[in-house]
């Protein structure tokens, strides 16, 4: 079976820094992209940002550019999210998506992870 293993939310000071992780198993990760999408209460779901492990090609949603960095370590089958400079309307259950064989929701869904932004 497909597992998507989010982890790395907390509980954050605006300004402040948090790493988000997804371990993939049961898939062929070189076939895949990863994706993070957020959902904060009363909001629609936004694409954050993805990663392809084919060509290592990434996408970032305009509200994190310059402060959110994908990367993928292979070997381990890992996707992370560092998320730097917080700010509160950051405050959403991340969710991470493995699709192939591009960037999309219509994939594998991890459980999310709450990260929460004080000001």
């Amino acid at each position: 079976d497909v597992q998507l293993q989010a982890s790395g939310g907390g509980l954050v000071q605006a300004g402040g820094s948090l790493r988000l992780s997804c371990a993939a198993s049961g898939l062929i990760f070189d076939d895949y992209a990863i994706g993070w999408f957020r959902q904060a209460p009363g909001k629609e779901r936004e694409g954050v940002s993805c990663i392809s492990s084919i060509d290592g090609s990434t996408y970032y949603a305009d509200s994190v550019k310059g402060r959110f960095t994908i990367s993928s370590d292979n070997a381990k089958n890992t996707v992370y999210l560092q998320m730097n400079s917080l700010k509160p309307e950051d405050t959403a259950v991340y969710y991470c998506v493995a699709a192939t064989p591009y960037c999309s929701q219509h994939g594998y869904w991890g459980q999310g992870t709450e990260v929460t932004v004080s000001s």
